[in-house]
């Protein structure tokens, strides 16, 4: 049993050491605690219990006497568990009116000692050396807990950073998955889906002015796949898609419905609004025939044009069209024809 100097030496030397050997430590050496507690105040807390809020005004430092007590600083950063002779908050009685970075909250039952304004003055007086070396191990504490701090904000900024151009890279790739969903891939048109979804979100916002509709197919197509093979026949039908795309507006809606069928989706008011796109598709087409070379790039087509109704379905629309263009091909095509009264569906 070491004598009461021995014993003295000793618990000086710890205490020492526990200041000097962590200089950022929360755990307050034993001449330290006895001190501040023996200027403070003691409070009881039970499991569970906030002492105080991220946000909340203080002026006062805690130190826990007796249990645990957890410190949240929310954002996804890491808890916070002190002990037995910690101290936390001191910021609230170095700075006054500091705002609480942190929520604090017992962990079990325990005892707390408030050290507030009056009470350090009171500390300084009574030891002001053992209060200077408190203070220089609480700022440089504080200082690098700040660091540490914005070192993991910068971790979450860059997670999150990542994060983003993830998503961005998986919206591009749904972007793209969508657009090769509703487009032809041959010819870049619209095909079926794309022209059902944009019917769709017509209907859905509504229509802007009158429609018109133009079915166009090719004439003969068939002979220009046997007698000089299907590379031939998709670079023609990619050329009858680049003369719909041109005689598009921005409003106007061309799609490759399948096959060498093609139809077009035009703003309209009047049968001559739509006979001009339709025109201008056959001249179009005539005029390339004249420069025809030995290999095909072309060929002639038929169409089938109408006004449509919006209150009628797609399927209305197209036999209106379709009857149109039986007329042309009946007429032995590289024409368009007009259909006024459409069938009617049956039900």
């Amino acid at each position: 049993m070491p004598s009461d100097g021995v014993a003295h030496i000793v618990r000086e030397r710890t205490d020492q050491e526990t200041t000097n050997g962590n200089s950022a430590a929360a755990v307050l050496a034993a001449r330290e605690f006895e001190l501040f507690s023996g200027v403070g105040r003691e409070r009881r807390v039970q499991a569970g219990e906030r002492i105080f809020r991220r946000g909340d005004p203080g002026e006062v430092m805690y130190l826990i006497a007796q249990g645990e007590v957890e410190l949240d600083f929310g954002s996804d950063l890491a808890l916070k568990r002190l002990g037995t002779q910690e101290f936390f908050g001191e910021l609230g009685l170095l700075v006054g009116e500091h705002t609480r970075s942190a929520d604090a909250i017992a962990v079990g039952e325990g005892r707390l000692v408030e050290l507030g304004q009056d009470g350090f003055q009171r500390l300084v007086e009574r030891d002001p050396a053992l209060v200077a070396q408190f203070l220089r191990r609480a700022i440089t504490r504080v200082v690098l807990n700040e660091q540490s701090l914005i070192r993991q904000l910068r971790r979450r900024n860059h997670d999150l950073e990542t994060a983003l151009d993830d998503l961005y890279a998986t919206t591009h790739q749904l972007n793209q998955t969508e657009e090769l969903i509703r487009t032809d891939e041959l010819t870049g048109l619209y095909n079926r889906r794309g022209l059902t979804l944009h019917l769709q979100e017509c209907r859905r916002v509504g229509f802007k002015g009158g429609t018109g509709l133009l079915l166009v197919d090719c004439d003969r197509f068939k002979q220009i796949n046997d007698d000089h093979g299907h590379l031939v026949g998709d670079r023609v039908l990619q050329n009858i898609a680049g003369i719909l795309r041109s005689v598009a507006g921005a409003e106007d809606v061309p799609c490759r419905l399948g096959g060498d069928e093609f139809c077009l989706l035009v703003s309209a008011d009047s049968r001559e609004d739509v006979l001009r796109y339709a025109e201008f598709v056959i001249a179009t087409t005539r005029s390339l025939l004249r420069l025809q070379q030995a290999v095909p790039t072309i060929c002639a087509v038929s169409v089938g044009a109408c006004l449509v109704e919006h209150d009628r379905d797609w399927n209305d629309w197209y036999a209106r069209a379709d009857a149109a263009l039986y007329e042309s091909k009946r007429q032995g095509g590289n024409r368009v024809s007009w259909v006024d009264d459409p069938p009617r569906s049956e039900y």
